[in-house]
């Protein structure tokens, strides 16, 4: 067994079973974090510099861009080294730090979704009280209890999972260092480890669904009994990207983190927890701002700013 102290590192098999396929998904893998790259930075800027869009609803999303863009940047480098040439080494210290950084971010975007959904239903169920309730000051506690819950669950679990005993081969069955592929590449007793795993994600996965699909089963209520079809229409487009961003992040996770211990299920899992890790974070810029008429003329205004400068300042003179 490896010493779990020791500076040796691990290999990070990722799709190395599919050598015909490597150079493709480094492609495929670049495109989207470049895509995520420029879409998330763009939602960033949008949100700090145009003043109409600063709202909680924006508030969060810039949260959730920042989000991604840390969360993509953890590991694409170094899985994109690995898709490039045959060496798929990581040295113990960056599995360390890959895992803690998926943990403590993936937990944050969990209950960062949450608070997004209950920013929607006071959004379209207390439409009068919503600058009340949902206050500059409830936006920054919120937010802050999404980062720190997830560097808690982040503290709690990585100390554990790295104290395992590995097996001699040191081959993780991933491109990423997670716990479930670390859990499977111990030599040892794992049963704490997957007690705390089953607990954190009835914790900081089901729980947070669960809150997530109430306030939607509210706000489905909600729109239902709209009788003005313009209501209607605003009621739906403040909810519908939302919606899609939390049906295709659950669905990915939940077959992930959740899926049966058998061999196919893992390497099913494997795709899986690729477009989870790449592909959401590419498609969440596109589904705010191609659903997002406010996102579109805050980008209109951001490329036109200097001409209306310069149209204002004509008028002026």
């Amino acid at each position: 067994m490896v010493n779990q102290s020791s500076p040796v590192g691990f290999l990070l098999l990722g799709f190395s079973e599919y050598p015909g396929l490597e150079r493709t998904l480094f492609i495929i893998v670049l495109t989207s974090y470049l895509l995520s790259l420029v879409g998330n930075t763009l939602i960033i800027l949008l949100s700090v510099l145009d003043p109409r869009l600063h709202s909680p609803m924006y508030f969060f999303l810039s949260n959730l861009s920042f989000l991604d863009l840390c969360i993509t940047t953890s590991f694409v480098p170094q899985m994109l080294v690995n898709l490039w040439g045959p060496k798929k080494t990581i040295s113990f210290l960056g599995c360390s730090v890959q895992l803690f950084t998926f943990l403590f971010l993936g937990t944050t975007e969990c209950i960062l979704l949450t608070v997004m959904a209950f920013d929607r239903y006071v959004a379209v169920c207390q439409p009068l009280h919503y600058t009340v309730i949902i206050h500059s000051r409830l936006c920054w506690q919120l937010a802050s209890v999404a980062w720190v819950m997830g560097l808690i669950q982040s503290v709690v679990q990585t100390p554990p999972t790295l104290r395992l005993p590995f097996c001699p081969h040191r081959q993780i069955d991933d491109f990423v260092c997670e716990v479930p592929s670390l859990i499977r590449l111990s030599c040892g007793d794992t049963t704490f480890n997957e007690i705390q795993l089953a607990v954190s994600s009835v914790i900081f996965l089901v729980m947070p669904l669960t809150l997530i699909l109430i306030s939607y089963g509210v706000i489905a209520q909600a729109v239902l009994r709209i009788n003005s079809a313009i209501a209607w229409r605003k009621a739906s487009g403040t909810c519908s990207s939302h919606l899609l961003v939390v049906t295709l992040f659950y669905s990915l996770v939940i077959s992930v983190y959740l899926q049966p211990k058998n061999p196919y299920a893992q390497k099913r899992g494997k795709f899986f927890g690729l477009f989870y890790a790449v592909g959401t974070p590419s498609l969440n810029p596109l589904i705010y701002t191609l659903r997002n008429k406010e996102v579109k003329r805050a980008f209109r205004r951001l490329l036109g700013k200097d001409r209306d400068s310069r149209e204002s300042g004509g008028r002026a003179a």
